[in-house]
């Protein structure tokens, strides 16, 4: 990378610190802690349309300004891994009129890992033959990839090899694995992910007491979070998720975590004896003593009856993928808690986008 790249994006990450500490002095919070990205190579997710010319057959994007495509042979922001494929499979599409005939788009997702899935999305119907012809496809890729091959049409789903890559994350020297399903949220940007970790087990000293946490994924919080809890209950409303939660749990041998399938406000019925849920099974809320909640919402925030919930707690742990429904949430939280952590992880350089965290104690 030039010098001036690492000044550019010096700059840029500069530019959000200062944009982040304005947004969140009305709340007297202190100073940021600042996680950087790598410039390059930082994105385990990409996707992509496809463009036919002739015999030629290319990866695009699209300008967001002018809304115009460009051709996209190699793409600075996505893994290695990401890259390295990019080329090696479309040298295998382009002589195939099965595999290239009606296909729109490419989506990759990998890992550092280094396992990755390729899913092509078609307007047509994919039949035998189209299986036959991944299936090569597969085998050839598979010589310099651990690789699946996803096939997307209009009511069809074939998978050749797994829809999941099995990802591992070191955090604090220790690795933990993931599943990470095709189609399902993961965070993108994998080393940052990694500090973001790291920053809530460090605000969050092992306690004796309980850790809910709302929105939790495939428990990417949860399991590393479990050393400092004495149990830890994560709520998650998609199935893959809460699926691929569970594998994790026990590919982990972890055993003071469980992940029920309610959405956050569900929960908060539960917790407040409103609504019994099936799908709690054989847990019982009243035996939990939660200190700490953790919340990872999208971007639209927490809806108020969830921010009144979590005001109960001794200790919040907010994570935000949006800085300014942060803010509107934070706006009832310090009626109750004041800020005693902040954190920016630059999970999306050279954008506009931040992810914070803060941390909340009770007054």
């Amino acid at each position: 990378m030039s010098n001036q790249a690492k000044i550019d994006y010096a700059e840029q990450l500069e530019e959000k610190v200062q944009r982040l500490s304005a947004l969140l002095a009305p709340f007297s919070a202190p100073d940021l802690s600042v996680y950087e990205s790598a410039p390059q190579h930082y994105r385990m997710r990409a996707e992509f349309r496809v463009w036919h010319d002739g015999d030629d057959l290319y990866h695009i994007m699209f300008d967001q300004q002018s809304k115009e495509k460009y051709r996209v042979d190699h793409f600075a922001p996505a893994s290695r891994t990401i890259n390295d494929m990019m080329q090696a499979l479309l040298e295998q599409l382009k002589p195939s009129q099965v595999l290239r005939g009606k296909l729109f788009q490419i989506d990759y997702l990998t890992g550092l890992s280094g396992e990755i899935v390729v899913s092509l999305l078609y307007h047509k119907a994919l039949d035998e033959n189209w299986i036959a012809a991944a299936q090569t496809l597969r085998a050839q890729l598979s010589k310099d990839f651990n690789v699946s091959i996803i096939g997307r049409a209009r009511k069809q789903k074939h998978i050749i090899g797994n829809d999941f890559i099995i990802e591992t994350l070191p955090i604090n020297g220790k690795d933990y694995h993931f599943k990470h399903i095709e189609n399902s949220f993961t965070q993108p940007n994998a080393e940052v992910n990694c500090r973001m970790i790291e920053w809530a087990l460090s605000v969050s000293a092992p306690s004796s007491s309980d850790l809910l946490e709302l929105y939790c994924g495939a428990g990417n919080f949860s399991l590393p979070m479990a050393q400092n809890f004495r149990k830890v209950i994560g709520t998650e409303i998609a199935k893959p998720s809460v699926n691929a939660a569970q594998y994790n749990i026990e590919t982990n041998h972890i055993d003071n975590v469980a992940i029920v399938r309610l959405s956050a406000e569900e929960f908060v019925e539960a917790m407040k004896g409103k609504r019994q849920f099936s799908r709690l099974g054989e847990i019982d809320l009243s035996s939990y003593n939660f200190s700490t909640v953790l919340v990872d919402p999208p971007r639209a925030g927490l809806d108020e009856e969830s921010v009144k919930m979590i005001q109960d707690y001794d200790e919040i742990i907010y994570i935000s993928c949006n800085p300014e429904t942060l803010c509107e949430n934070l706006r009832t939280l310090i009626q109750t808690h004041r800020i005693s952590h902040a954190a920016l992880f630059d999970q999306f350089p050279f954008t506009h986008h931040m992810e914070a965290g803060v941390k909340l104690v009770k007054k």
